[in-house]
């Protein structure tokens, strides 16, 4: 079975990396470059949180 998980920017995904580990920071989760797979799913979930709020963040400031 082959993966279905392909970027439709590429170019996107430094900037989707650096996004993550801003998102990391502003909730005191330590991310190293590369595997991460030692966070405990609460940390993993409070990184994607903060991700999703700023991003709605960027588009409700965008309709104003």
């Amino acid at each position: 079975m082959s993966s279905s998980n392909k970027h439709v920017v590429p170019e996107a995904k430094e900037a989707m990396n650096r996004f993550k580990m801003e998102a990391a920071n502003e909730v005191g989760v330590n991310l190293k470059q590369g595997y991460n797979g030692d966070l405990t799913s609460k940390q993993a979930g409070s990184i994607g949180g903060q991700m999703v709020k700023k991003m709605i963040e960027a588009y409700e400031n965008s309709m104003k």
